[in-house]
């Protein structure tokens, strides 16, 4: 596993642990770029279908985290 992979999918744990503390520093870590690609695919996640309800579930916590700017 390549470390951009492992560092992908530690990101992508953090931001849906639903532990507030954890959700920002993994997106307070994402370059501002990255930040709205983020915040979209949450959205997607919530709002979409195919997304398992647990998804569902953390998805909104980390939107809930995450300030709204």
């Amino acid at each position: 596993m390549s470390a951009e992979r492992s560092g992908f999918e530690t990101i992508w744990e953090m931001l849906l642990s639903r532990e507030p503390e954890r959700i920002l520093a993994a997106y307070n870590a994402l370059p501002a770029d990255q930040k709205r690609a983020v915040l979209d695919h949450l959205e997607k996640m919530v709002s979409e279908p195919g997304w398992q309800f647990e998804e569902r579930i953390s998805a909104q916590a980390a939107l809930d985290a995450i300030p709204k700017d």
